[in-house]
């Protein structure tokens, strides 16, 4: 199975609540990832709060090209929760 975002919200700062259709669902965290060519223009918060569901790759995606695997997104995800925990 090919792993998709079916919801993208922006929360606030650079937290995303995501929902993937293998039925999982959480908060991540992205401050730590914005860097580089691509992601560190998102370190502007108007930008980032652009994230939106990009219909044809079903992912986060915002409005300067960037996007980001579900698989990536999930994975940290995940482990944000844990280290929360």
């Amino acid at each position: 199975m090919i792993l998709h975002t079916t919801c993208v919200e922006y929360l606030g700062d650079y937290r995303l609540f995501l929902s993937f259709d293998n039925g999982e669902s959480g908060e991540v965290e992205l401050s730590a990832r914005l860097h580089g060519e691509v992601f560190a223009p998102l370190r502007d918060k108007t930008l980032f709060a652009s994230a939106c569901q990009h219909p044809m790759a079903h992912t986060v995606a915002w409005s300067n090209g960037a996007d980001l695997a579900p698989e990536y997104l999930l994975d940290l995800m995940r482990s944000q929760r844990l280290r929360a925990a």
